[in-house]
């Protein structure tokens, strides 16, 4: 394996420089992480060794040892449209259950999810399978994203439940 093309140690929220030197698109997932090499579009690699676990928001930059940027992208995912008459209590219902979620003026958007699709069905949000890029919404306190819950573990003790620093999609 040859050696990663750049090292970036330091992400900020939004570029410092007229262009970006390559682009790093990434899903939902892959973009929480603190150390791991990861493929740019152009082919190259980058090595991402960051000081915590981050979330690497749409527009934001890595920071090469160099000074150059690399532009974060999102990537098109699996999605659903949720719609309705209604979208302040669909919204209340999606947060109440920790779901990661893009708000928009006439929809929301969530990660493809069986049981989150039953409960809105349930109580009548319009559905609609989708791929697009995912930026849900950061959190109040503006520190990037919660973990949300994944319906297949068990919330038993909190061991393996991939809640640590380290862990990499």
């Amino acid at each position: 394996m040859t050696a990663p093309a750049f090292t970036a140690r330091s992400y900020h929220a939004h570029s410092h420089r007229p262009a970006p030197i390559a682009r790093l698109v990434l899903d939902y997932e892959a973009r929480f992480l603190r150390r791991k090499v990861l493929p740019l579009e152009d082919g190259r690699t980058v090595l991402v060794d960051l000081p915590k676990t981050t979330s690497l928001e749409q527009g934001g930059v890595l920071v090469t040892e160099d000074g150059d940027e690399i532009a974060v992208v999102a990537a098109e995912e699996p999605l659903l449209e949720v719609r309705g008459p209604d979208l302040p209590r669909l919204a209340w219902h999606i947060g109440n259950r920790h779901t990661p979620c893009q708000i928009e003026a006439g929809r929301l958007l969530i990660r493809r999810d069986h049981v989150m699709r039953d409960m809105l069905e349930r109580i009548g949000a319009s559905l609609r399978e989708v791929t697009e890029p995912f930026t849900p919404e950061r959190g109040a306190y503006g520190h990037g994203r919660t973990h949300g819950h994944d319906h297949g573990h068990s919330h038993g003790n909190g061991a393996g439940q991939g809640h640590g620093n380290d862990h990499a999609h």
